[in-house]
């Protein structure tokens, strides 16, 4: 740098003195925030530094040369602390690194003016210089070090074929949500290939018309998967409006407005898909002998002719069942339908996505099965009361508040059963009220018998569940392999990121389930369970967090989430819920596998997960307290319509001692970050038979993600929150959207490489599917976006396929 630059930065000295007080700044509330860390028991890191940066500053101010040996000093402190707490890991070094080395670079910019002759600034400009730059090119290597395994070869294709549990088969056609009542999200299609995809091009892309009004705006999440039976795709928006398209281009055949009101809108708007029934007997011509079945958010079963969408007239009255009938008076939004419903032996099963958090005393979980025909009830499944196979007596409604099944499940039309994955009681964080039948079924899969609605056999995935860990993903059902042939099985995966493997006949774990001892205490010491189960076979769980995990932008948004977490309740694995602090719940509510389910390539023998590890940083909020903030039930005074914000935060849970307030994502209020270390969803393929990962993989760039909401633009792939399942198909890929970047992305299976990407219009919170027409593989997502998420919105559904 020549003396004319020199003396031009230095400017009197105004330079270092500004850099000089910034470093006090910073200084002093490291020193605060680390002082208070240490008397927590924390690291000692921040304090030092702290006292550094403010001795630093001081010079600086002063204009002495010393104040930039010190902060050197501080900084290589730095680089040493770093890499002893995190090795060479990219996005942990990055709180810790970077913000350090910007002001390495500021403090160079301003050392001409520190130093009293030219030949010292050149030797001393030269010397820093020579060390930032290799600081840089340090930092910049340890960003681009990859620590995760090599992919393991794919199993060989030895795997019994299995066997169709569903009257619609997978093939030319995507005939369920999850490709078929089996839920196994395969395609046998192989004209897309790893080879190949490379070439994908958008084909067609077509409007629902379905956006948000003013009132519901911030509420929006379609989730939706078409179905394509024969000539024809099928799908609802996220209120309900069913449609009919052109598999190849798109083109609006029909469409069905059911006329949801946006007050029965629960937390989401979303329709995850429709279902499709053929009349068994009907003559090819005949009124409806093909339909379409829609449940939908104010509660009601619809069917509609496949061909025209007109209303079924002798389904239910006039098309249309009142799903709500024995349930008791409800808000709107209190009694929601959100996902597909399942027809196993002519028999319509509907559970409802009862809105979480509000009372105790909220509606029943009750399950019900309808003539897929009449829309006749069938039966009732009422857990408390087995005695009600029906409408309840006169006068009498369901059992309130039992666990429902908000999600879709999945049937085995051989076997007459259906598989629910339940969810838990109401209010999910305090369980106290519930009943011994409550405990015994909720957060479990459940086997109904489809023609009764009489249980067969229940397995539950966690006791007592007071952490919002209800089951939200079908069960897929496979032939795994056993000694001398194969066993009819479910594989479960859940939100605790745990994958069980049962006989799907009787419920029996066929890998190994480990007891654990769980942490007590808590507001309901008396209530926990002294143990717990995990599965052995595999976990997508990561390992409990430390210290360490914490992150940011900075090291003081970093040092604030470790005074977080040790301020806070954290005893790992199911800590119990606390009231006088926080605690940590990890995995958070949306962690493991959540609605987007599974999929598995049954013929290579090959589980495909998409995944979230993020942490929730909870609290129990004393009824007095909750009450001054004004958090009443849906429907009440003060309960609002269409509450905004993340599920669980400032849910009243009346009629128990405590309100809860939820941190979804544990997130910093100023920034925006989170304060776990990315990334915060991956990808992993898992060998069917033994149940040994593949690969592992993040799942989403940093390109619309950033702090203080700024999209940072980065295509880094930082593993990004993710909402929607994948699909496998038997060209070798993996097709899935989910995550928070607005991208669509082809998968080689066999390594986990991204082959292929394109933008979405909106976020692909959905789970895509492909099919053939017209001789032509295509690949269909959703883009409509996800409040939760903070995805844009948009009512768009794109269609790719080679040229």
């Amino acid at each position: 740098m020549s003396d004319g630059i020199g003396r031009g930065l230095g400017g009197g000295g105004w330079a270092a003195w500004l850099l000089g007080a910034v470093f006090i700044l910073i200084g002093l509330v490291l020193t605060v925030g680390g002082g208070w860390l240490i008397a927590l028991g924390g690291s000692a890191y921040y304090l030092l530094a702290g006292l550094g940066l403010i001795a630093s500053g001081v010079f600086l101010l002063r204009r002495q040369v010393l104040g930039a040996w010190i902060y050197l000093a501080v900084y290589v402190l730095t680089l040493i602390w770093a890499i002893w707490e995190v090795g060479l890991a990219g996005w942990p070094l990055v709180p810790r690194v970077v913000a350090p080395s910007v002001l390495l670079v500021l403090l160079f910019l301003v050392l001409p003016a520190l130093l009293p002759s030219p030949q010292g600034r050149r030797a001393a400009v030269g010397g820093l210089a020579g060390f930032v730059l290799l600081a840089i090119v340090g930092v910049a290597a340890m960003g681009v070090v990859n620590h995760r395994p090599s992919p393991g070869p794919l199993p060989e294709a030895s795997l019994p074929t299995p066997a169709d549990a569903s009257p619609l088969p997978v093939g030319a056609d995507w005939g369920a949500y999850g490709g078929d009542y089996g839920a196994r999200r395969y395609s046998p299609l192989d004209q897309i290939t790893a080879s190949n995809v490379r070439r994908l091009k958008r084909v067609w892309l077509t409007r629902t018309g379905d956006m948000p009004s003013a009132a519901a705006a911030g509420k929006y999440g379609a989730e939706t998967t078409p179905l394509k039976v024969g000539d024809s795709l099928y799908l609802c928006t996220a209120k309900n409006i069913m449609l009919a398209l052109d598999p190849r281009t798109g083109a609006v055949r029909w469409r069905y407005d059911p006329k949801v009101p946006d007050a029965a809108i629960p937390y989401t708007a979303a329709c995850r898909g429709v279902t499709y029934y053929q009349v068994p007997g009907a003559s090819a011509g005949e009124a409806c002998a093909t339909r379409i079945i829609e449940g939908t958010l104010d509660g009601r079963l619809i069917a509609v002719d496949a061909r025209s969408g007109q209303l079924c007239q002798g389904f239910g009255t006039g098309g249309q069942v009142d799903t709500k009938q024995g349930m008791g008076p409800a808000a709107a939004g209190m009694i929601s339908i959100t996902s597909a419903p399942t027809i196993v032996r002519g028999v319509v099963v509907v559970g409802h996505q009862i809105l979480d958090g509000q009372r105790r005393d909220a509606p029943s979980g009750v399950i019900k099965g309808f003539d897929a025909v009449t829309g006749q009830l069938r039966w009732a499944w009422d857990m408390v009361r087995p005695d009600i196979t029906g409408e309840p007596p006169a006068g009498q409604i369901y059992t309130k508040g039992t666990p429902n099944m908000w999600t879709t499940a999945s049937g085995d039309e051989a076997l007459g059963l259906v598989y629910l994955p339940l969810g838990n009681s109401a209010v999910d964080y305090w369980s106290g009220l519930r009943g011994p039948l409550e405990n015994q079924y909720a957060t479990s899969l459940t086997a109904l018998d489809a023609t009764t609605g009489r249980p067969v056999w229940s397995f539950q995935t966690v006791r007592k569940d007071v952490w919002d860990y209800d089951l939200g993903a079908q069960g897929t059902l496979i032939d795994f392999p056993s000694a001398g042939g194969s066993t009819p099985a479910i594989v479960l995966p859940s939100k605790q990121g745990d994958i069980y493997v049962l006989d799907r006949r009787t419920g029996r774990p066929l890998t190994s389930i480990r007891e654990i001892k769980a942490p007590q205490g808590g507001v309901e010491p008396s209530q926990r369970s002294p143990t717990q189960i995990t599965s052995g076979y595999h976990t997508l769980r990561k390992p409990d967090l430390t210290e360490r995990d914490m992150w940011g932008m900075s090291p003081i948004d970093q040092m604030i989430c470790r005074i977080q977490f040790r301020r806070a309740s954290y005893e790992g694995f199911y800590t119990p819920p606390t009231s006088d602090r926080r605690w940590i719940q990890y995995p958070g509510y949306n962690g493991g596998t959540d609605w987007g389910g599974i999929a598995i390539d049954p013929r290579r023998g090959v589980i495909v997960a998409n995944y979230n590890d993020m942490p929730n940083y909870n609290r129990l909020v004393p009824r007095a307290e909750a009450d001054r903030k004004g958090w009443t039930p849906r429907g009440e005074a003060r309960g609002g319509s269409l509450k905004k914000g993340a599920e669980g935060a400032g849910d009243p849970q009346a009629g128990t001692p405590f309100a809860i307030d939820v941190n979804a994502g544990w997130r910093l209020p100023f920034t925006g970050l989170l304060c776990k270390t990315p990334p915060y969803g991956g990808v992993r393929a898992i060998d069917l038979r033994t149940g040994k990962t593949l690969w592992d993989e993040p799942l989403g760039t940093a390109r619309r993600n950033g702090p203080f909401g700024v999209a940072s633009m980065l295509p880094i792939n930082i593993g990004t929150p993710n909402n929607g399942g994948a699909v496998v198909t038997a060209g070798g890929v993996v097709f899935v959207a989910a995550a928070t970047d607005n991208l669509i992305r082809a998968i080689d299976l066999k390594t986990g490489k991204v082959l292929w990407s394109d933008v979405l219009p909106a976020g692909g919170q959905a789970t895509p599917m492909t099919y053939e027409a017209g001789g032509k593989q295509y690949l269909v997502i959703m883009a409509g976006g996800h409040h939760f998420m903070e995805t844009p919105i948009s009512d768009q559904l794109a269609a790719y396929a080679l040229p």
